[in-house]
Order: C-alpha cells, then sequence, then structure tokens
C-alpha cells in the first residue's frame, strides 16, 4: 500500500503539471476579514504592525490552515511592503491603500532605494521560517509580491485607482521614466522573491492585478517584459511561480510567455478554454467569489464542475480573485470538502 501524497507534494507537482490524488486547494486572501479570529488579531495591530510582527503575521497565516486545512498556507503580508522598503510613504486604511508623494518625475524613480530584503524585511524571512517549521509538509508554503506593472500602477496613482489615469499618461508622456520605474521594480521584485524562496517557500505568485486594464498592445510593451525579467531571474531556485492577472483572458498567451509555471485564471474565462489556448501551463482559479455567497451545496456544484473543465491535471483550485471580507464560513467549509470528495 503505498502511502498517502502530502499536502505539500501534492501542490508542487500539480504546479509542474504532474498526475495527483486530487487538484490542491487554496484561496486568494484565505487569511482575511471573514475570519472572526482575525478580526479579533486586527483589533490590536493596525494592517502594516500586523504585516511586520513575527509571532500575530504567523498566526493569521496559519488561521485559515487550523480551520479548513488548504494545500497551501500562504504568507501574511501585503504587496506594498517592499515599495515602503524602497522609501515610498505607504498607508493603508478601510479605504484601500494611499501614497501621499505619487511617482511622476525621472527624479521621484531615482529617489526610491534599493534595499537588502533579509535586512530591511527581515520579518517577512522570519514569518516564512516560523512558517516552514511550523507546517512542515501539511502544506505548500508561498510567498507572494506585486508585479512591476501593478506597483507601478499604485505609485504612480498614489494608491488605488478606477481609470488609471495618471499611470497612462505616463505610459504615453514620458515612456522613459515609466519604464525606469518598471526595471527598478523589476529587480526588486525578483531579490525580494528569491529572498522568500531562500527562506522556505516551495513556490511564490506574482500579483499583476492591474495588468488587465491595459490593451494586449500596452500589456506586451510595459508589464509583460519586467514581469518576464523578474521570473527569469528566479529560475535558478527551480521552484514554481504563479502569475495572476485579474481580466487576463484578452491576454492570455501572453501572459503564459511570462515564463511563469502556473496562470491563475480568473472567472471571466473558462478554465476549459484556457487549457485549449495554453496546454503547457498548469492553471490556477477560477471561482467567482461571490459564488461563496450562495448555498454551500451551489458552491460543492460549481467546484465539482471547475475540477471537471481540467480533469484535475496539472490544476490549483482557487477563487478568480481574493476572497471577500463578508463570505460565509459554511461555504468556505463547503468549497473544501468538495475538492475533496466529501458529500
Amino acid at each position: 500500500m503505498t502511502s498517502p501524497i502530502s499536502s505539500r507534494r501534492r501542490f508542487i507537482d500539480a504546479a509542474r503539471r504532474l498526475p495527483v490524488d486530487r487538484p490542491p486547494a487554496w484561496m486568494m486572501r484565505q487569511a482575511g476579514r471573514y475570519l472572526p479570529e482575525y478580526r479579533k488579531v486586527r483589533e490590536k495591530l493596525s494592517f502594516f504592525e500586523l504585516c511586520e510582527d513575527v509571532d500575530a503575521a504567523v498566526e493569521v497565516s496559519l488561521q485559515p490552515f487550523e480551520r479548513f486545512h488548504p494545500d497551501a498556507v500562504i504568507l501574511f503580508s501585503d504587496i506594498l511592503v517592499p515599495v515602503r522598503a524602497m522609501g515610498a510613504p505607504v498607508t493603508i486604511d478601510d479605504r484601500g491603500p494611499r501614497l501621499d508623494k505619487p511617482i511622476r518625475t525621472a527624479a521621484d524613480v531615482e529617489a526610491l532605494g534599493s534595499f537588502d530584503p533579509e535586512s530591511e524585511t527581515r520579518f517577512v524571512m522570519d514569518i516564512h521560517r516560523a512558517l516552514r517549521k511550523s507546517i512542515g509538509d501539511s502544506a505548500a508554503l508561498l510567498g507572494f509580491a506585486g508585479a512591476p506593472w501593478t506597483l507601478a500602477s499604485y505609485l504612480v496613482e498614489g494608491g488605488g485607482s478606477k481609470n488609471f489615469l495618471a499611470i497612462k499618461r505616463l505610459l504615453t508622456e514620458d515612456p522613459r521614466t515609466l519604464r525606469a520605474l518598471l526595471t527598478k521594480l523589476s529587480a526588486m521584485v525578483s531579490d525580494y522573491l528569491a529572498a522568500q524562496l531562500e527562506a522556505g517557500a516551495d513556490a511564490v505568485q506574482i500579483f499583476d492585478t492591474w495588468a488587465g486594464e491595459l490593451s494586449p498592445r500596452e500589456y506586451r510593451e510595459f508589464a509583460l517584459p519586467y514581469a518576464r525579467d523578474a521570473i527569469a531571474r528566479l529560475s535558478r531556485y527551480g521552484k514554481p511561480v504563479i502569475y495572476f492577472v485579474n481580466g487576463v483572458a484578452g491576454i492570455l498567451e501572453a501572459a503564459a510567455s511570462t515564463g511563469a509555471d502556473v496562470l491563475s485564471v480568473d472567472w471571466r474565462c473558462s478554465l476549459a478554454e484556457a487549457r485549449k489556448r495554453v496546454p503547457d501551463r498548469a492553471l490556477q482559479g477560477n471561482l467567482d467569489p461571490t459564488l461563496l455567497f450562495g448555498p454551500p451545496e451551489l458552491v460543492a456544484e460549481r467546484v465539482a464542475e471547475m475540477v471537471a473543465e481540467t480533469g484535475g491535471l496539472g490544476h490549483i483550485v482557487n477563487l478568480g480573485h481574493g476572497i471577500l471580507p463578508d463570505t460565509p464560513i459554511e461555504s468556505v467549509a463547503a468549497y473544501y470538502e468538495a475538492v475533496r470528495g466529501k458529500p
């Protein structure tokens, strides 16, 4: 009798498109406000205080694992943590991130500093080391970073945006400055992710959340090359890289050319279609997070349909975006039970 496969092995094998007993599953933003135990921790700490408090960040990273036993535990942090280490003043409140001094000129780009991830963001690496020791082989450990284009969007816009006018104006009016910013961010992202892999992460995810706001032509010129360069510098580790774009359908083939091992697909593109268009990549996704507000029976049905689209091979079950704050706990449990084949 063969011993059961560990969740850690299941996740890594699925990312490499190797046969597994069932597809692994986790959720983007799985540690967050939908969990009462997370809200209790946040009563005591601000968001960035939580990110920098190793013990507290380990605790909240493990909260969904202890409740639902997903196949992966992702570091609790934020994509803007390394941007702060570069010298950009970032605050986060209920309205989201805010940068009071947006990047608009070549001098602004020059003022962004480089940093040693093991020094200025040592807390991130210490969280990884503590999580690795805690979970062992019982789950894969995931690190992450924002992609150069998405980080540049926050830096230039001064926070979130509805139309991304500031960065799109920079793209057309001063592309040299924008490329200098993207080049600097690409080097930072690769160094930051490399440090996470060295600290124990089994895989890393690159969030290019706002790249879907670009036309295919602009994506190929201003997002793709810089994501590809960051990913290429991680190849020496031989560990899977996942690439996420919200709204990836129109640029799916281009996104595959980043060199990422896994493409995370949102619900606007079926996994069956994605498999036909990029057959040489593992896929992640792609349940609409709002479906988790439906009854558990519907959640189970949709999860089964999603897995059937890929046959479970080379598929990491996930949402098409992050879990929403008021999501019912019962539906999250139904999601994981459906992946495991439980009624």
